[in-house]
């Protein structure tokens, strides 16, 4: 087993959303959030970046671009 955290990205239109998955996912050891995003695009453009491990994302965004 390695000692390096997951690095998760959080994807969801709903803040109160992405405020209690971060509170829950933030309590396991190995996980570290750390970005999060309100829009699928966003998101993409996130994890984009090369330092996020997995996304967490919505599949239904209120415009734009869905999860899937």
């Amino acid at each position: 087993m390695t000692d390096v955290p997951i690095r998760l990205l959080l994807a969801d239109d709903h803040p109160i959303v992405r405020a209690g998955l971060r509170a829950v996912l933030e309590t396991e050891p190995g996980i570290e959030v750390v970005a999060e995003a309100a829009t699928a695009e966003d998101a993409v453009a996130r994890a984009d970046q090369g330092d996020i491990d997995v996304v967490l994302m919505d599949l239904q965004f209120g415009k734009g671009m869905n999860g899937a």
